[in-house]
């Protein structure tokens, strides 16, 4: 008897697996990570053939990477505002760190990794709050970064 369903695929990762490591800086549980990613910046080049047709050209410009955006419940740990601190203060070489976003499959084993380099808080936003709300307070953290790339 043959089946129709493929025993041999891998599965993909669950979106709520992950782990940040900010070289001491940060530690403790997210919510939410976005931003894991780069873009290379188009640069339109507009010239006219020898036929007189116009022609744009798209040309490959600098490349840049995404801030990423991290949320967490808000508790009594003040980290992520220290950090932030350091660079109000001035100390943004101080502030700078490297780090990491490991996901994890679902017996917790590390399947993908971004390393990101030279990052720095360039955001803190405390919670939204409400009198008659019923959620949790949430704190969001967003970090300049010079580089990442996917290792895992």
């Amino acid at each position: 008897m043959t089946t129709s369903v493929d025993t041999a695929r891998e599965d993909p990762l669950v979106g709520f697996h992950f782990a940040v490591d900010l070289q001491g800086h940060v530690t403790g549980y997210f919510t939410e990570c976005s931003g894991l990613g780069s873009e290379t910046e188009t640069i339109e080049h507009k010239v006219v053939n020898e036929a007189g047709v116009e022609v744009v050209m798209k040309v490959p410009g600098r490349l840049k990477w995404e801030n990423i955006v991290l949320k967490r419940g808000i508790t009594s740990d003040m980290q992520i505002w220290e950090w932030r601190k350091m660079v109000e203060n001035g100390d943004v070489a101080g502030a700078r760190c490297d780090g990491s976003v490991v996901m994890y499959d679902q017996t917790l084993t590390e399947v993908a990794r971004w390393n990101f380099q030279h990052a720095w808080p360039v955001k803190v936003t405390g919670p939204s709050v409400k009198a008659d709300g019923n959620e949790i307070g949430i704190e969001e953290l967003t970090i300049a970064h010079e580089y990442i790339e996917r290792v895992s």
